[in-house]
């Protein structure tokens, strides 16, 4: 058994997994307060990927920059697509296959915007380090793979913070919790849908770069994080512990699937995953069964 060779694939399943997570989570919590599935989200994480890629390429700053740029313009976008898309069918109490509707059409009007204004290719980030490569126990990891695992695990830990240990984490957990009692005891419910859009954006940036950087940005990468939604899924839509614990296990089994098995059956497996968890635990690890959630 070569353990060189385990310990290196583990390691990239854990930094496509902390990536996974990172996505999840943004799905998660929008799941959590308003019931549906935004898949204009994955779009938010494919405009951050362009955000981190211009301001390395075209403005010539460092990773750590390009990082906190894409992560305040992805949230202002997460914000304004709640804003437009979604707000007025807040408002009017609108079921939630309304939302799901409205969430495709901005996924498509923004997938084709970038197509008409940037073009169709794909942007290959600058090099972060000199030397990509570390070797630990005999196995060479990519430094880029270890920076995206520590990233990963300080912003989780620190929304988790956020959420259990504030009064507006305190806010936004009674929503999920019950959004009409919430509000009747006094949580601006508007301004909590609005932060928790903004959180979920922060993610994206985050998780946007992170693609770009291991993929390349592209037009249509947004449809990548359907992988993160099938994360989401198996640790339990509207859980923050699910979405990171299916995160984790999506990325490990991907990595060992594609060095073991092969890497074109790796998406067989992923979605194989899925399907097996919708027919004997439709609510995920950490879910709770809600008839009304799409």
């Amino acid at each position: 058994m070569n353990f060189s060779l385990i310990f290196q694939t583990l390691v990239t399943g854990l930094a496509i997994g902390g990536i996974y997570s990172l996505m999840a989570v943004g799905y998660s919590l929008i799941f959590s307060i308003l019931n549906f599935s935004n898949f204009a989200y994955g779009m938010v994480i494919m405009l951050a990927s362009f955000m981190g890629y211009f301001a390395m390429s075209k403005l010539h700053v460092g990773m750590g920059v390009a990082l906190f740029l894409a992560m305040i313009g992805a949230g202002a976008l997460s914000f304004f697509n709640e804003r437009v898309a979604y707000s007025s069918l807040r408002k009017r109490h609108a079921p939630p296959l309304y939302f799901m509707i409205s969430a495709m059409g901005t996924a498509i009007f923004l997938e084709n915007m970038v197509y008409a204004t940037i073009g169709s290719q794909y942007n290959a980030y600058p090099q972060i380090f000199e030397v990509p490569t570390v070797t630990i126990f005999g196995a060479s990891l990519g430094k880029m793979d270890l920076f995206a695992i520590v990233f990963s695990v300080i912003a989780i830990y620190g929304l988790n913070y956020f959420i259990q240990h504030t009064r507006t984490g305190i806010s936004i957990r009674a929503a999920s919790y019950d959004s009409t009692v919430a509000e009747i005891n006094g949580v601006n419910l508007g301004a909590v849908i609005g932060l928790v859009f903004v959180l979920a954006g922060l993610f994206a940036g985050i998780s946007g770069v992170f693609l770009g950087i291991k993929y390349m940005a592209y037009p249509n990468m947004g449809w990548i994080t359907n992988k993160a939604y099938v994360a989401a899924v198996i640790g339990g839509l509207g859980s923050l512990p699910g979405a990171v614990v299916g995160g984790i296990i999506l990325g490990v089994l991907e990595s060992f699937v594609s060095v073991y098995v092969s890497s074109t059956l790796r998406d067989v497996f992923s979605f194989g995953t899925l399907i097996i968890f919708l027919v004997f635990m439709p609510s995920g690890l950490f879910g709770k069964y809600l008839e009304e959630k799409v």
